[in-house]
């Protein structure tokens, strides 16, 4: 019987919203048990952050071999 993997069954990961959210507060914490900054500064300036790894490219439709 084949696995279905992690994001086909997290629903977290199916939704890009809720999973930039908790990707987000994951990292906010982390970092600020490791730095003492806040979590909501860190967080902030996470969102702030543009072209990153946070935010996703957009897709590209695959062209067909000729």
């Amino acid at each position: 019987m084949a696995s279905k993997s992690l994001i086909d069954t997290n629903p977290y990961l199916k939704d890009s919203k809720k999973y930039l959210d908790a990707l987000i507060t994951n990292v906010s914490s982390s970092t600020a048990i490791e730095t003492g900054e806040s979590i909501q500064a860190i967080s902030q300036n996470i969102s702030n952050v543009t072209h990153s790894i946070f935010n996703a490219p957009p897709e590209q439709k695959k062209s067909k071999p000729r």
